[in-house]
């Protein structure tokens, strides 16, 4: 290890507003709590609930949605392999879940200049995970619970408790973007 290389930033959900706040693009991020998993027929159904004024099947205020859909699970494991999903094709449906508190977002590759201007406006930030490495990411899974939209099997909204789960910082709240 490098004598530049920085301490990964610990965080736990629900996520604290001050210590998102401090994140800065590009820093190591070791998170452990609870992440709920959301691909694009989730937030599709997310963004109809909405619209029609109703409640989301959980609070999402100071939570964080991980762009993924697990593969099936193998006997003596927690869960298959959980690797993020290409975050762009979320980008239509992050203002109205940022209006509900959101507090961050897990996905792999860029994110649209809309996206950073929202996650400033609402003082959160995109995570990234990375890609291709489902399998060894599976390994901080501690826990999965099922939570919504069973029907889409693999889209469904899944509850996973994660333990030290490697992340960067892709976008942080003051609209700086690692990839810019």
């Amino acid at each position: 290890m490098s004598a530049s290389h920085r301490k990964a930033v610990r965080l736990s959900t629900p996520l604290d507003p001050v210590a998102v706040a401090r994140l800065r693009c590009g820093q190591e991020v070791l998170l452990s709590g609870d992440v709920y998993t959301a691909r694009d027929q989730a937030h599709r159904r997310f963004a109809d609930l909405l619209k029609k004024n109703r409640r989301l099947p959980f609070d999402i205020r100071g939570q964080v949605l991980y762009y993924c859909g697990p593969t099936r699970t193998p006997p003596g494991r927690v869960i298959g392999a959980c690797g993020p999903t290409t975050a762009g094709r979320m980008d239509p449906f992050m203002a109205p879940l940022l209006r509900q508190g959101l507090r961050a977002v897990i996905g792999k590759g860029r994110r649209s200049a809309d996206v950073r201007r929202l996650l400033k406006r609402h003082k959160a930030v995109y995570l990234l995970a990375t890609g291709g490495a489902g399998a060894l990411l599976a390994r901080h899974v501690t826990r999965r619970r099922p939570v919504c939209f069973a029907d889409l099997g693999p889209e469904a909204v899944v509850r996973l408790t994660v333990k030290d789960f490697p992340l960067l910082v892709g976008i942080d709240s003051r609209g700086r973007d690692i990839f810019t």
